[in-house]
């Protein structure tokens, strides 16, 4: 494939590494692109990663974009390890000490606890966040001093596992909803053991169908495109609709769509689906007692 006939519009997984925002991610990947010049089309990430957390990024190019929306209503996965014993003001490495503990839970106790904290449940986010309070974000104020309170939010933890521990840390895997904070449930876990604690160590796994599996590095994603091999890192703009069930539709229907017209009288079953002409994505659909509309329209 020539820098000439290649079409922009997928996703790369990206392993992000320590460090490194997600936008500093994605204009990573824009500063590859262009001095292998290659064009640079519309790019954006599909969720935020903090920069002392490492793992899944997915980054969406070209007609991707269109659907980076849904990656941030994903569900999750995380490996995270908490430090017992103290707890920051950021509730990570970063922060400064603010309370501090003797105890030391041990595996068993530890282990006894997880079942309270899977399933759904009310969770407070961290004072040093992005979440918004009276129009600022939340972690300029903390960091100017102000007394951030911030209200409790509804979350889902999916799986919570104990991994590894330490006579004074323990690692867990977990799957969770959308807007989680893995720092506040190691906040929380450490609370219903007696003690406090922050996360020294958060890797994304995954990020709704992408995983670590499919994570590749800014090194290695610059040896290929060097190498003029861009298409073994750039996943198609279908891969991040695994969960959506195809429909066929015929040139004329096709057509329809991407005019934004309805399709009346459909036999489509109800609910959401990738309308395709062959094998090409023609729009993200919505199917309801036989008339289907259109969500996201692909030009490809």
């Amino acid at each position: 494939m020539t820098k000439t006939d290649l079409a922009l519009n997928g996703w790369i997984v990206l392993d992000k590494p320590l460090e490194l925002s997600s936008a500093q991610g994605v204009a990573a990947v824009k500063r590859i692109l262009r001095q292998n010049g290659l064009p640079i089309p519309r790019i954006g990430h599909g969720g935020t990663l903090d920069p002392l957390a490492t793992g899944v990024l997915p980054i969406a190019l070209g007609e991707a974009t269109k659907l980076a929306g849904r990656m941030l209503d994903a569900a999750k996965g995380y490996d995270f390890t908490v430090q017992f014993g103290t707890q920051t003001s950021t509730l990570d490495a970063e922060g400064d000490v603010v309370a501090s503990s003797d105890v030391r839970p041990t595996p068993d106790q530890i282990t006894a606890i997880l079942p309270a904290f899977t399933g759904e449940q009310d969770q407070v986010p961290p004072a040093y966040s992005a979440l918004k309070v009276d129009g600022q974000r939340a972690y300029a104020l903390a960091r100017a001093g102000a007394e951030v309170t911030l209200a409790t939010r509804r979350i889902t933890v999916k799986r919570l596992d104990l991994v590894a521990t330490t006579p004074d840390s323990a690692t867990f895997s977990a799957l969770v909803s959308k807007g989680t904070y893995i720092r506040s449930l190691a906040r929380d876990i450490a609370m219903a053991l007696g003690t406090v604690g922050h996360v020294t160590m958060l890797r994304r796994t995954r990020s709704g169908p992408f995983t670590l599996s499919q994570a590749i590095s800014l090194d290695k994603l610059a040896a290929l495109v060097q190498g003029a091999q861009l298409e073994q890192a750039l996943l198609p703009l279908m891969a991040g609709l695994d969960d959506i069930p195809a429909l066929a539709i015929t040139p004329d229907e096709a057509a329809a769509l991407q005019q934004g017209r309805r399709l009346v009288g459909h036999p489509a079953s109800n609910g959401t689906h990738l309308a395709a002409l062959g094998s090409v994505p023609v729009a993200l659909v919505e199917a309801h007692q036989g008339e289907v509309r259109v969500l996201r329209g692909f030009n490809l």
